[in-house]
């Protein structure tokens, strides 16, 4: 059984993958943000090492996952995601923090 999961890129990285707008994936086995991130680098090898570090397979600072309204980002990689994500009526985001402060 396979999934159909749509994925919201922050535009840095659609400009790095050469793509125009959301992606489809799909999702063989179990989805979880750990088989959407290796589908995507999968599709696009441009993006390995961009979200995840490449060695550990870690989420890089400053790069969040948000699915049906949760942030994700500090979920074990393993933990399923929600059906409407799954299903492909909700999206998985990719998000670039935004760090700053004060001068």
């Amino acid at each position: 059984m396979s999934a159909q999961v749509l994925v919201v890129l922050p535009a840095h990285l659609r400009t790095l993958a050469r793509v125009t707008g959301d992606v489809r994936l799909e999702i063989a086995g179990a989805v979880t943000v750990g088989s959407v991130l290796d589908a995507l680098e999968a599709q696009y090898p441009v993006l390995r090492g961009t979200i995840r570090e490449h060695d550990t397979l870690q989420r890089r600072p400053f790069v969040r996952f948000f699915a049906g309204g949760e942030d994700l980002s500090q979920e074990p990689p393993d933990q399923p995601l929600p059906d409407d994500v799954a299903s492909g009526k909700e999206p998985f985001l990719v998000v670039g923090a935004i760090a700053g402060g004060l001068e």
